[in-house]
């Protein structure tokens, strides 16, 4: 991948209002690499926009070990890090979410990880996208809650979650992702992914919750550029299959009309 074109293609598919998709790998979840292999082939097949990798508990070496895996099937599709935290920062892929928790209050996920991961991120080529990142769900705990120690908005007070992302604009941050959180019950509200869409008009990743193409498409519709499939596909295979050829479909129709 060259310079600016994880961007461009953001850019793109917001322009020519196209769905997109994003695989998420959590290699400490994905053990046989015969099954990652051939999730990734399967992404690959049907055409996922997509690769992010990483987690809230993974080394460095781990990280590698997937990035390394989809670079030996596919050079064309972006690979960008999901970072829970400054150690899997990795030249290897193309791109990096540069998140902060703004959902939170905990220092150490608003601007501690990222102060540890700067100096590694401007000695590589890696992308940046400067992501707010927010978590939105009905209460639950999940493991990003657990890692980060902060609580999620409720998915409730779309209000609230508009009030954080345009704080989130304010401060200069490019990119906005809702995350209902690994494993959550329900998916990220459509109320809320409208709201915040409207109010902030960047670029919109939501994750989460997404079991089914139903569940994506209701994300889509409320505004999201990009839904992000993982422990759904990790539990339904299908899902990954079932959702991209959705998409395909849809953007194919654009190009008719």
């Amino acid at each position: 991948m060259t310079q600016k074109s994880i961007n461009h293609k953001f850019a793109r598919l917001r322009e020519e209002s196209k769905k997109g998709v994003a695989l998420l790998l959590d290699p400490d979840k994905v053990g046989d690499k015969t099954k990652l292999y051939s999730l990734i082939q399967t992404a690959v097949h049907h055409q996922v926009d997509f690769f992010f990798v990483g987690g809230s508990l993974l080394m460095r070496d781990l990280v590698e070990e997937v990035i390394c895996g989809i670079k030996d099937i596919t050079a064309e599709i972006p690979v960008l890090l999901f970072p829970g935290n400054a150690v899997q920062v990795s030249d290897k892929a193309d791109g990096i979410l540069f998140l902060s928790l703004i959902s939170g209050r905990n220092p150490e996920f608003l601007i501690g990880q990222q102060v540890t991961a700067a100096p590694l991120i401007a000695q590589s080529n890696l992308e940046v996208l400067p992501t707010a990142y927010m978590l939105v769900n009905d209460g639950e705990i999940t493991s990003v809650n657990y890692v980060s120690q902060t609580l999620p908005l409720p998915n409730h007070k779309p209000d609230l979650a508009v009030a954080t992302a345009l704080a989130g604009k304010y401060l200069g941050m490019q990119y906005v992702y809702l995350e209902a959180g690994s494993g959550a019950n329900s998916p990220v509200n459509p109320e809320v992914i409208q709201s915040v869409k409207k109010a902030t008009e960047l670029p919109l990743i939501v994750g989460g919750g997404i079991r089914s193409v139903e569940t994506a498409k209701a994300a889509w519709m409320a505004g999201a550029d990009v839904v992000v499939l993982g422990n759904g596909v990790e539990k339904n295979p299908n899902l990954l299959i079932e959702v991209l050829e959705y998409a395909n479909v849809y953007n194919l129709s654009l190009n008719v009309n």
